[in-house]
């Protein structure tokens, strides 16, 4: 069988690979680099950056570990920036080799539809190639949304994807949107010594969180001096020759150098032509599929941030998997129950399943058992001692949400994910031995918090 992915992102390269390992043959199609979005331009980029100024702020807090310096800490960002582009090159290069290895046949150019059964790649010259396939899944991800009232040029007026390849520190910056990626860039920045102000038209940063966990989040960015206006929108934007004045909703006047809009992203299907295919889109403007993630044509699948689901890299993987194994006739279905979500921000924000404020909504009776960072040992010993972690559980003790936030979190939230989505527990995973001393024992002692056996909890 031949199956066509459209799309090298995550989810598209994923899939490309797992269907080889099956037996397919393979035909991969981007008009950009490999690893998409995620890979050049997001979730590997902006982790290179953090990584930096961890780094510094490592360093700056030498002296309390007892390690003594001379002389002053300083930041080379150009230094980091070439750092982060050299991270983002090697992990392209390693995709290349395993695209090579598996015997995948790579072409670079614009992939659209001419039927079900044939698509059409552009390449960068004009020349145009026709491939004949069995299957085809979609995988053209996301692209930043921009509202034209913003003036965007690419200059002044920018999105994430220009923030990112800039070889100079912004000396001040505007971004609208208070979401994941406004929030971790916003910091960094900040952190960098930027002066920095994040504007949000919702009533919160980080809106899918709950208040607790917000809460920890702004303390740290009032530390940084990271700048938080809620619940105001922008009015107006004139762009000037080296800088841009916004007015909010509010009457409110700001000025900055540069003004980055991070409102969200919306799907790339411009060009796809699935018309041609029968393919349909949704209201919104996704692709239409169902629970195999089948779009409305037998023999085209279509996964990431396409979809109405989640735009996570990981969620991309994951229906990637699915969809080839639909395509081999398992008829496997994606669950969403239990997607783990992660804020990049110091402290850091992982959560999974319920939050509080949609079962509250859902008048929906539940549990919480928490446990702080700060009493914790390993905290103590490593100086790690902002956060907590959150269990929710159902009437009938089954874990349905989590949060963890502080050092780590998304690494440590994976014993919750499991949980989630096997459906276990709080007593089922509380029972399990937790190493010590290591941060994950905060996750023991919220479990035992639902049982009122916490020992280290007053």
């Amino acid at each position: 069988m031949k199956l066509t992915v459209i799309g090298a992102g995550p989810g598209g390269y994923e899939a490309a690979i797992y269907a080889a390992k099956k037996g397919f043959e393979v035909v991969l199609i981007d008009k950009d680099e490999l690893g998409g979005t995620c890979l050049n331009r997001g979730c590997i980029p902006t982790k290179a950056l953090i990584a930096s100024y961890d780094a510094y702020e490592a360093v700056a807090d030498a002296d309390d570990f007892g390690i003594l310096k001379d002389g002053t800490v300083t930041i080379d960002y150009e230094k980091i920036i070439e750092r982060k582009n050299k991270v983002v090159k090697n992990l392209v290069k390693g995709i290349g080799m395993l695209i090579k290895a598996n015997k995948i046949t790579y072409v670079n150019g614009f992939g659209s539809l001419v039927d079900k059964n044939t698509v059409k790649v552009v390449k960068e010259g004009g020349e145009e190639e026709l491939i004949s396939t069995d299957y085809v899944i979609l995988a053209t991800g996301s692209v930043p949304t921009v509202p034209k009232m913003f003036g965007y040029d690419g200059k002044r007026v920018i999105s994430s994807n220009e923030i990112l390849d800039m070889n100079t520190l912004p000396r001040s910056i505007i971004i609208v949107g208070g979401g994941v990626i406004g929030c971790e860039i916003g910091q960094f920045l900040a952190k960098m010594g930027s002066d920095v102000t994040v504007v949000e038209m919702q009533d919160r940063i980080l809106s899918t969180c709950d208040e607790d966990v917000i809460k920890h989040v702004l303390r740290q960015f009032k530390k940084d001096k990271v700048k938080v206006i809620t619940s105001d929108g922008v009015s107006e934007v004139i762009v000037g020759e080296d800088s841009v004045e916004v007015t909010l909703n509010s009457g409110k006047s700001l000025s900055a150098e540069y003004l980055m809009v991070s409102v969200g992203r919306r799907p790339y299907t411009e060009g796809l032509n699935l018309d041609n295919a029968g393919v349909e889109l949704t209201e919104r403007g996704f692709i239409k599929t169902d629970e195999t993630l089948r779009t409305t044509a037998d023999n085209i699948y279509a996964i990431g941030d396409i979809l109405s689901s989640y735009q996570l890299a990981h969620v991309a993987s994951k229906e990637a998997f699915v969809a080839v194994d639909n395509i081999l006739g398992k008829n496997k279905q994606m669950k969403y129950n239990a997607v783990p979500a992660c804020v990049f921000t110091n402290p850091q924000v992982a959560t999974v399943g319920k939050t509080e404020f949609e079962l509250k909504d859902e008048g929906v009776n539940y549990k919480v058992g928490t446990f702080d960072f700060k009493t914790l040992g390993k905290a103590q010993a490593s100086g790690h001692l902002t956060g907590f972690v959150k269990v929710i559980t159902d009437e009938n003790d089954v874990i349905i949400g989590a949060a963890i936030v502080g050092h780590e979190a998304s690494d440590m939230l994976q014993v919750l994910t499991t949980a989630v989505t096997l459906g276990l527990t709080a007593e089922e995973v509380g029972d399990c031995i937790f190493p010590h001393p290591t941060m994950c024992e905060a996750i023991m002692e919220a479990l035992h918090d639902l049982h009122g056996v916490s020992i280290h909890k007053v």
